[in-house]
């Protein structure tokens, strides 16, 4: 019996069929992962495009910032020191205008600064204000640590203090920072030598924090050394002597940090406003955040570059302290100027320049972190008093 060509022909087309679904089934995958591909691979370029713009944005936030790892130092510590002597030129005019200083000792003698007296006189005694003690971890949710630059080496935290130490390299320097954080303003408190006041009375910052169980703890303002100046320590008032043209730091009872003219102020008006801590050295470092000193500012007889001891005020209940090392071979040391840079990198609104030279000194848990030289002659200088946290 015989097929017709049709008939014959039916099982080709069924067979070409099957192929051609096949085929379009193939190319219908191939596509769909490709086309998965290139959006996946569109996705990882827009993401690293923005990723890399985020970078761009913080690193020109941060150019002012020296020494931002250890692989850096070198080349952060050129770069810190050119972005402040070119950021001097722009604001040596208007600090000049209101700095000046007057010759002293060779510890650094006062120095002058027109830093603005407080607008509030809203300040108490940390011992008898309820107001002034704050949970110490509501304070480190709200700020984060002012050390911005520099290698942890060193911390410490219980219910009422946290404090951070770094250390940096800058301006051919070794730097220590240290960023504290407290409950209460009472946590900041000073120290005198045999725990008397008198102007020969001398011991040395460890041996000083040793005794009062400081946990950090640096040089003050060696009061000692001078007849002038308001000395008002943890609330009692034991010099009220005017030191002329000079601004003295006040920690008021609230953790609040301001500089006040000692011609404007008498100590004991200072202390009804709720002074807890007076010390008078200077000038002002930094005001309102800005760096409140010209380039070519100096105290008294001091040189141009030296070992250095500061504290400044992030905001009230936050601190930030900050030592350099110099004098040797190995360290430039800073000039007032690079001192108030660093503060300013760190964090801080306000900051106030303390005894500096062969006095500095910074002591963490028992340890002295940095190396204290006066000329050629290691080792800690021994002074009229401290300012510590414990």
């Amino acid at each position: 019996m015989r097929t017709s060509r049709s008939e014959r022909r039916r099982p080709l087309s069924r067979n070409a069929w099957v192929i051609a679904c096949s085929c379009m089934l193939v190319a219908f995958t191939v596509f769909v992962l490709l086309d998965t591909f290139v959006i996946g691979r569109v996705q990882q370029v827009v993401q690293e495009a923005d990723y890399s713009s985020i970078v761009a944005a913080q690193a020109g936030g941060t150019s002012a910032q020296a020494a931002t790892s250890p692989s850096q130092q070198e080349s952060g510590a050129t770069a810190s020191s050119s972005s402040a002597q070119a950021g001097a030129a722009g604001s040596s005019s208007s600090s000049s205008s209101s700095s000046s200083s007057s010759s002293s000792s060779s510890h650094g003698g006062k120095h002058s600064h027109g830093a603005s007296k407080p607008g509030s006189s809203s300040g108490s005694s940390p011992s008898s204000s309820s107001s002034s003690t704050t949970d110490v971890s509501q304070v480190v949710a709200g700020a984060a640590s002012a050390a911005s630059v520099g290698t942890s080496i060193g911390s410490y935290s219980d219910e009422n203090m946290q404090i951070e130490v770094y250390s940096l390299r800058a301006y051919d320097t070794d730097i220590y920072v240290a960023d504290v954080q407290v409950s209460s303003a009472e946590y900041l408190k000073t120290a005198l030598a045999q725990n008397s006041f008198g102007r020969n009375l001398k011991d040395t910052t460890s041996n000083m924090a040793d005794a009062a169980g400081a946990v950090l703890a640096v040089n003050g303002d060696y009061y000692g050394f001078r007849d002038e100046g308001y000395v008002l320590r943890n609330g009692v008032l034991y010099r009220d002597t005017a030191s002329s043209g000079t601004d003295a730091l006040v920690v008021y009872g609230d953790g609040t940090m301001a500089a006040a003219s000692q011609d404007s102020n008498t100590a004991e008006s200072l202390k009804a406003a709720g002074a807890w801590q007076i010390l008078s050295f200077g000038p002002a470092l930094v005001d309102g955040g800005q760096i409140s000193v010209a380039a070519d500012a100096e105290v008294g007889q001091s040189k141009s570059s030296n070992p250095r001891t500061a504290i400044g005020m992030v905001s009230p209940l936050h601190y930030v302290v900050v030592v350099s090392d110099g004098r040797t071979g190995d360290n430039e040391g800073l000039s007032l100027y690079e001192l108030a840079q660093v503060l300013v990198d760190n964090g801080a609104t306000f900051a106030y320049n303390l005894d500096g030279g062969g006095s500095t000194t910074l002591y963490f848990k028992g340890e002295v972190l940095n190396n204290p030289t006066s000329g050629n002659v290691g080792g800690e200088r021994k002074v009229s008093d401290i300012v510590y946290f414990g």
